[in-house]
């Protein structure tokens, strides 16, 4: 993971261009560690991608 694969991956799913599996996966890092780096920075998870939270979670 770089910072700027992981900077791209944040903006593409906060302008909805990628899901978050899509964008974790373009930064190279696993669904919940992208989930916390979008929270950390004051932005929400979408809802249709809380089910792939809640199975990563598992």
């Amino acid at each position: 993971m770089s910072y700027t694969s992981l900077t791209t991956a944040l903006t593409l799913y906060r302008g909805g261009t990628l899901s978050l599996k899509q964008a974790a996966s373009y930064g190279g890092v696993e669904t919940g560690k992208l989930a916390s780096e979008l929270r950390s920075r004051g932005f929400d998870i979408r809802e249709e991608d809380w089910d792939v939270l809640a199975e990563t979670a598992n």
